[in-house]
């Protein structure tokens, strides 16, 4: 499989929107594949690149699209998913960021994002997962999951940002508003968002877990991101603390943040983890292979303060074997199909 993109299009001062495989491979000369395998877990013998178009199997652009929205070089993408229409070629893009920006459809066009809503989704727009680094080996210097055994009660973790004032509820939904409104009278690109707090929603079910005598609670509330931190994020304690929270519980908490995704569902996983999924009409990565409701607690949103009981039901529905191999199978799930090498290597050799 030969894989192409415009290497012209690259932008070194928006390296932070350049399109997620690329990151590993367009590095400095003295970039070695040791190096790379160390930083991203994939190495130059995994794909194969090619500087000719019409040799591509696969077609990327370049950087996301919001960078040819906020450089005003659109037409530049436009015309670039054009010319491979042109060539019977598909193109492979980007749509970043918490919201998202629109993105004219092309019928050759195939768009990956983390956020957005599924029930908004055109028939070319897939889920991204988010990519990570391996917490097992960066924080606990391990290739094994520390594995839970059954108990009768289960045990549900959360650790970060949550918060029941109504006050900061409203500051939330009205910043929300503020971006919308800019959207719909066009002086934005950004998709419009629900209206509702997160923060809210995330405090309001660790409520309704907590004042449930059907699991135990292990939390950590935090009133801010990260606990405010935003220097040496990756070494601070409060880091090291969210890592512990998730070894130490079977059950993880997984809702929304300011985008329509978690990022801890995906830390979760990694984690050997079952997730604790609300949800508000998200969009999971590879939900054509992967049947994610036998992976997660499945809890709609509309469900939400049947939070426990739905706990509850999952745990007491397996068998102390099957909870092991579940976590162990989450585990091996995110090796294969969630980490930047294995999501690509099954998504892209589809196409």
């Amino acid at each position: 499989m030969k894989i192409y993109y415009p290497l012209s299009h690259y932008d070194k001062k928006y390296r932070g929107l350049l399109f997620p495989l690329l990151k590993p491979f367009i590095k400095g000369k003295a970039f070695t594949d040791a190096q790379r395998m160390a930083s991203y877990g994939i190495s130059e013998e995994d794909f194969e690149f090619t500087e000719v178009l019409e040799e591509a199997d696969v077609v990327i652009l370049t950087m996301a699209w919001n960078y040819y929205v906020k450089t005003k070089q659109e037409s530049i993408a436009i015309a670039f998913v054009k010319e491979c229409a042109a060539l019977h070629k598909k193109v492979v893009a980007f749509n970043a960021g918490d919201f998202g920006v629109r993105i004219p459809y092309f019928k050759n066009l195939i768009v990956l994002r983390p956020s957005g809503y599924k029930s908004k989704f055109t028939d070319n727009e897939y889920s991204l997962p988010t990519f990570i680094a391996d917490p097992l080996k960066k924080y606990f210097v391990s290739d094994t999951i520390f594995e839970r055994p059954y108990q009768t009660k289960a045990v549900i973790g959360f650790c970060g940002q949550a918060n029941l004032s109504r006050l900061n509820a409203v500051k939330e939904i009205f910043m929300t508003l503020l971006r919308n409104l800019k959207s719909y009278l066009g002086f934005s690109n950004e998709e419009p968002q629900q209206l509702f707090s997160t923060s809210f929603l995330r405090a309001s079910v660790l409520r309704t877990l907590q004042k449930s005598d059907a699991v135990t609670t292990n939390f950590i509330v935090r009133k801010k991101y990260r606990a405010g931190v935003t220097q040496n994020k990756d070494s601070h304690k409060t880091t090291l603390e969210f890592y512990d929270n998730l070894r130490d519980s079977d059950y993880v908490v997984c809702v929304r943040g300011a985008g329509n995704f978690s990022v801890r569902f995906y830390e979760a996983m990694a984690m050997g983890r079952i997730p604790v999924f609300i949800n508000t009409d998200c969009a999971l990565p590879l939900d054509n292979q992967i049947d994610w409701r036998k992976q997660v607690v499945w809890v709609e949103y509309k469900e939400r303060h049947q939070v426990a009981q739905k706990v509850k039901q999952f745990h007491d529905s397996i068998s102390k074997e099957d909870f092991i191999d579940l976590q162990l199978v989450n585990r091996k799930l995110w090796e294969e199909r969630l980490t930047i090498l294995g999501f690509f290597n099954t998504m892209l050799r589809d196409q």
